[in-house]
Order: structure tokens, then C-alpha cells, then sequence
């Protein structure tokens, strides 16, 4: 298109069409010299002389530095904006290819081609495309890391973090999830949105390693700190912005402040505080745990359920069937995992979330002593489960199915499960390796 290249492609383009000289184009305030070193990349215009320029060649001055022209900027800021929406609404396909045509459109308007990579980034862990996002937010992260006085560290490393959890590689996701929460703690924002959301990864990483002390004194520091009011968690982010903007990370002051507008808008504070609890909530229901300890798990699940909406509501409900079970009730727990079902069933997208529905269905089943019912609920599940991508998550949860199928009787779908266990943590499956099942736990 038109705007593509450098300046001076674009300088020499419209000069060209104009049927104009170097020396007509340079003027008298100019040289053809210095007309040619522009053309050739070799200098870059100053505002003045690009000016100058494009009123000799009939365009706009943002022309011909950016490519774009004003009217299309608009254009391009306002899809930015529709396409974050319709990321927020959940069609993620659609941001994905708004952003993409963004990228292909700019040419050289910084703030639009991070808006748009941010966004990009987002989308592509929404859809599952890790190692996409993975490489995406990788470059964020590295140009935030040389240049934090322009753009935002915290934020991408939040999202960074999550990504390597679902991708299996949990010590880079502690590394980035525990500097992530140590500025927050600098900052005075253990309370807020932010540190949930790192919180919850770094609590269900450590659960995921079988680490469940770090788990739990995390859990407990986070809600500890948890500030009901938004007023209070507005001024807290001002002060954040301040002290950051103070620091020199220009870019982090900007994200803060903005994360106090829509604080102060109705953020989703509420809602964030809500998940950090279902997620601490894990942290007292392993298996074998004590009534005491599931009873504190089902008070802080109803605590979150009211503010919970979605895929989250889902999340919720299978940990209060999990902690009914514990609590000698299965036949409560059976009826919650069946209506969690009912409900994902309308839901496209759901696999992973409807994979643990069905097992913890399963769990409820054998509690009932109903065999055959959870029989048939496991061989659904290996069935979906089948269809995943292989990944250290993927083995886990094979392990634990081969657990279930175990517990149920059948033991050659439990051989079988743990089999596929190990391919899926990239190990080939043979009588040796049989110990090493646990480890995926």
C-alpha cells in the first residue's frame, strides 16, 4: 500500500509522480544532496524539513513520517478499540485478525504497533496458541526490560507467567510470577486486581509442583491483604503511578494510572478478589483432606460464587463439589458436578474445564459407590482428553484419570492412562517407567 517503507520511500515516491527533481524538491532551503541522502535512508528529516517537504509534495506531514494519514490513523485507533473489545467479549478470532491487520497497516506509529502487539499477544493466549503468545509477549517483555522509562514491564510479565504455567514450564513461570508480585508489593498493591491475578498463578504453580506450604502461606498473604473498597485500591494505584513515574518507568506509571481509571470506572476488582479465592480455596482441598479444611474451602467458595460469572462460575462449582466430597456428601457434590456439565455443554471452547467437570463427577461417583456411573464418566473423559495437545498439564491430567480408573477397578484403562501419562510428558512409555507416573503429580 501507499504508506508502506521508510520516509524516504516516500519522500522519492511522491517526488516521482510529481515529475519533481531533487534540486525542485530541495529548494532553495535545501540541498539535492541532502534530498538524496533522505531518499537513500541515510538521514532522517527533522519535523521542520519534513514539514517543509509535504507542503511541496501536497501530503500531510504525518504522511510522510508515519505512512499514515490522519484520517486513517482514526480509523486504525478505533478498531484498536473494537478489537480490544471484542477480545473483552470473548471472540478472540475476531481481535486476533483486527490486530493483525493493525500490524500489517502501520508503519510507523509506535503507540498503535504496541497497542496492537499487546492486544495480538492476548488474543493468541486466549485461543491457545501458546508458543505464539509465548514469542509475542517474550518481545514485549525484552523491550520493556531495555526501555521501562516508554513501555509497561508489569503487565506482560503477568501474562508472560500465566502462559508458561499452561506451557508446562513452571520455573519460568515462578521466576516471572514472583518478580511480578514483588514489584506489586513494592508498590503498594498486594491488595488489587494485579496481585490476584499473579497470585493465583503462582499459587496453582506451586500446587502443580506439589508444593502446597507455598501455596497456602501465599493464599493466606493475599487475602490477607485484599482491600474490599475500590476507593481505597483508586488512590492506592495513583500513589503507585506517582512512585513509579518518580522511578523513571514511565511506561509502568502509565499502565498503573490506567488501571486506576478503570478502577474508579468499575473495574473488576470484585471479580478478581472472587477468583483469588476459588484458587485458595484449592490450596485446602488435596486428597485426604480434613473436614475442618474443606469447610473453610466451601466458605471462601461461596464467598466468590456470587461475584463470579462464565467459564469461572464452572471453576467454582467443581471446587464446591470437591469439597463436598470431603465433607462426606457426595451425592451434593454428584448433583453440582452434573448441573457444572449441563452448563458447559452450551458453551463452545470448554474441553479443558468440561475434562475436569467429568473427573471430579467421577470422584463424586466412586464416593456413591455408583461404579458403573463413573465408569462411563471416566471413558467420556478419556475420550475428550484424547483430543488435547500433549504437554506436562495434559500428562497431569491423565494421571489422575489413570488414578480414577484405578479406584474404579478398571485396571486396564488405569495402565493405559498412565501410559499416555508419560508420552504426554514426552517420556516413552515402558514397564520401567511405570514409578514415574507419581512424579507427575
Amino acid at each position: 500500500m501507499p504508506g508502506q517503507g521508510s520516509v524516504g520511500e516516500r519522500v522519492r515516491n511522491l517526488r516521482l509522480s510529481k515529475h519533481l527533481s531533487q534540486a525542485q524538491l530541495a529548494g532553495t532551503e535545501l540541498s539535492d544532496s541532502y534530498i538524496s541522502l533522505i531518499e537513500s535512508g541515510k538521514r532522517t528529516p527533522t519535523p521542520a524539513v519534513v514539514r517543509l517537504l509535504a507542503s511541496r509534495l501536497g501530503c500531510l506531514p504525518e504522511y510522510l513520517s508515519e505512512g499514515i494519514e490522519p484520517e486513517e490513523r482514526l480509523h486504525l485507533q478505533v478498531r484498536a478499540r473494537h478489537a480490544e473489545l471484542s477480545l473483552l467479549g470473548g471472540d478472540a478470532p475476531q481481535a486476533l485478525m483486527w490486530f493483525g491487520e493493525i500490524l500489517e497497516a502501520v508503519d510507523n506509529d509506535p503507540e498503535l504497533m504496541k497497542r496492537a502487539r499487546w492486544g495480538r499477544a492476548r488474543a493468541l493466549e486466549t485461543l491457545g496458541r501458546g508458543e505464539e503468545a509465548i514469542k509475542a509477549l517474550e518481545e514485549l517483555r525484552e523491550e520493556a526490560t531495555r526501555d521501562r522509562g516508554r513501555a509497561g514491564w508489569l503487565p506482560v510479565t503477568i501474562v508472560l507467567s500465566r502462559c508458561y504455567r499452561v506451557a508446562g514450564d513452571l520455573g519460568r513461570t515462578l521466576a516471572l510470577g514472583e518478580s511480578a508480585l514483588d514489584r506489586l508489593s513494592e508498590l503498594g498493591l498486594l491488595g488489587g486486581e494485579d496481585a490476584a491475578e499473579i497470585g493465583r498463578t503462582l499459587i496453582a504453580t506451586y500446587l502443580d509442583r506439589g508444593e502446597p506450604a507455598p501455596a497456602n502461606e501465599l493464599a493466606e498473604r493475599l487475602l490477607e491483604a485484599t482491600e474490599p473498597e475500590p476507593a481505597v485500591m483508586v488512590t492506592a494505584y495513583v500513589n503507585a503511578s506517582q512512585q513509579a513515574l518518580g522511578e523513571g518507568e514511565g511506561g509502568e506509571s502509565l499502565y498503573l494510572a490506567e488501571q486506576a481509571l478503570a478502577l474508579h470506572a468499575g473495574g473488576d476488582q470484585a471479580k478478581a478478589q472472587a477468583r483469588l479465592r476459588v484458587t485458595a480455596a484449592r490450596t485446602l482441598l488435596p486428597s485426604g483432606a480434613s473436614p475442618m479444611d474443606a469447610g473453610k474451602a466451601l466458605e471462601l467458595l461461596s464467598q466468590a460464587e456470587p461475584m463470579l460469572t462464565g467459564m469461572d462460575v464452572a471453576e467454582c462449582h467443581i471446587e464446591m463439589a470437591r469439597a463436598k466430597v470431603l465433607l462426606g456428601e457426595p451425592a451434593s457434590a454428584v448433583s453440582i458436578a452434573k448441573r457444572v456439565l449441563t452448563d458447559l455443554a452450551a458453551r463452545p471452547g470448554s474441553s479443558v474445564t468440561t475434562i475436569r467437570a467429568r473427573l471430579m463427577l467421577s470422584q463424586a461417583l466412586i464416593a456413591t459407590s455408583d461404579r458403573d456411573g463413573a465408569l462411563t464418566a471416566l471413558r467420556a473423559t478419556r475420550d475428550e482428553l484424547a483430543g488435547l495437545e500433549t504437554s506436562r498439564a495434559t500428562a497431569r491430567v491423565w494421571r489422575e484419570l489413570g488414578d480414577l480408573f484405578g479406584t474404579a477397578g478398571d485396571a486396564p484403562a488405569m495402565m493405559d492412562s498412565y501410559r499416555k501419562a508419560l508420552e504426554s510428558a514426552g517420556l516413552r512409555s515402558s514397564p520401567q517407567h511405570s514409578d514415574i507416573v507419581v512424579k507427575l503429580s
